[in-house]
C-alpha cells in the first residue's frame, strides 16, 4: 500500500510540472506563431516522445530504476505535457473551419514526428 502511495505522489509531483510545462510552451508558441496552426501541442507532443523514448531506453538500460523515475516522468510529467485530446480537438476546430489540409498535415507531422522524436530519444541514449 505505502508504493501505492509513493507512485501516486510521484505521479501527481510530475504531472503539476508537466502541465505547468505544457502551458508555458502554449504560451511561448501562440505569442511567437499565434492561432493559425496547433504549434503548441506539436511541440509539446514532439518534445514528450524524444523524453519518452530517452527515458525508456535509460529504463531498459537499467541504467536508472523503473521505480520512482517511470511514474514522475514517464507517467506524470510526460503524462501531463503531452496531449492526445487537445491534438483530436485542434482538428476538428480545423476540419471545421474548412482547413482540411493543415489538419491533415497536423495529422501527419504528430504522428511521423512524434514516432521520429522517439526513436532519436532511444538512439540519443544509446549512443552515450
Amino acid at each position: 500500500m505505502n508504493n501505492i502511495i509513493t507512485n501516486i505522489a510521484l505521479v501527481a509531483c510530475g504531472g503539476a510540472f508537466g502541465a505547468t510545462l505544457r502551458y508555458l510552451i502554449a504560451m511561448g508558441m501562440l505569442s511567437l506563431f499565434g492561432k493559425g496552426f496547433p504549434f503548441a501541442t506539436l511541440t509539446v507532443n514532439v518534445l514528450g516522445s524524444l523524453i519518452m523514448g530517452a527515458v525508456f531506453q535509460i529504463v531498459q538500460q537499467e541504467t536508472i530504476t523503473t521505480s520512482p523515475w517511470w511514474p514522475l516522468i514517464g507517467v506524470g510529467f510526460l503524462g501531463a505535457l503531452t496531449t492526445f485530446s487537445t491534438f483530436s480537438m485542434d482538428n476538428v476546430l480545423l476540419i471545421q473551419q474548412g482547413e482540411l489540409i493543415k489538419a491533415m498535415l497536423n495529422v501527419v507531422l504528430n504522428v511521423v514526428v512524434c514516432i521520429l522524436a522517439a526513436y532519436v530519444g532511444t538512439l540519443l541514449v544509446l549512443k552515450s
